[in-house]
């Protein structure tokens, strides 16, 4: 399982956040330093633990701290990212109805800041040091969900919202990073807590799958891309669900392992690679566009 979350978090360091800083008009110095942060990140995951992979994985952290306080400014200031705030890829101009909502700019805001949790778990696990108590494994699988669940979905979440513009939009906007937070909470409160959070997140998501479906409708690729994405994600979202109620329940559910293998692969490739190179087809391309 280690090497195939490392594939897993490697596409999320590599691949889905640059894809997704370039999607929201950040200056390109922190889109810069983060590629060398990554790079460096990557190459802690194939290390032993061990002094090395620590000083590696803190490079990793140290660039995403910029985007956990531009996460912070856009959030206070209530005002989305510039990319953020184009017109969307909708079919009928809709796209600047979300553009500035309240749930668009909070969904960026927590997608910037979800990789400063994922660089803390790997900082830690890279140093074999059981952060407030959690497995080296779970710190593992951490990295990755934060980097999907987290980056991926909450940033996703924010395109829909803008695209869009509907009062569903607006609702997933503002429940996937509310599911994200409680999902969060829920690694300290207990695993009823944290199978609350999954239920939001879920919902959350299906709803970002639908709105996609149902008004996101670029042309070419980039449509085929996003309809990718979408249902993926909607079978995903069914494991997590079954998931986080059998560890809460105590129900029959899958291992890690087996989630690492469908949910985990799912949404790095399925949902997050292919969301991100949609969008950015979409963006560039600028279409719905003024």
């Amino acid at each position: 399982m280690t090497a195939l979350v490392n594939v897993i978090v490697m596409t999320g360091m590599l691949a889905v956040v640059p894809l997704g800083l370039s999607l929201i008009g950040l200056p390109a110095w922190i889109r810069r330093l983060w590629m060398a942060g990554a790079i460096a990140g990557a190459i802690s995951l194939w290390l032993p633990r061990g002094p090395l992979a620590v000083l590696l994985a803190a490079l990793y952290a140290a660039a995403t701290l910029p985007l956990g306080g531009w996460g912070l400014h856009f959030g206070a200031s209530r005002r989305p990212p510039e990319g953020a705030r184009a017109g969307g890829a909708g079919s009928g101009g809709a796209g600047s109805g979300g553009a500035g909502s309240a749930g668009a700019v909070v969904a960026v805001a927590m997608a910037l800041a979800t990789p400063v949790v994922a660089a803390t778990a790997l900082v830690a696990e890279r140093g074999g040091y059981r952060l407030f108590g959690f497995s080296l494994r779970i710190l593992s699988l951490t990295v990755a969900h934060f980097h999907f669940a987290g980056f991926a979905a909450a940033l996703t979440a924010g395109l829909v919202c803008r695209a869009s513009g509907g009062a569903v939009a607006r609702a997933a906007a503002w429940s996937v990073p509310v599911g994200t937070l409680v999902v969060l909470i829920g690694y300290f409160t207990g695993q009823w807590v944290e199978f609350a959070g999954a239920v939001v997140l879920t919902c959350g998501m299906w709803l970002v799958g639908w709105v996609t479906f149902a008004d996101v409708r670029p042309g070419g690729m980039a449509r085929g891309l996003l309809l990718v994405s979408a249902g993926v994600l909607a079978a995903t979202m069914v494991l997590a669900l079954w998931w986080a109620l059998g560890e809460a329940s105590g129900v029959v559910h899958p291992s890690l392992g087996w989630m690492a293998a469908t949910h985990g692969t799912g949404n790095a490739f399925g949902f997050g690679l292919c969301g991100m190179l949609a969008w950015r087809m979409v963006r560039e391309k600028g279409v719905g566009d003024g």
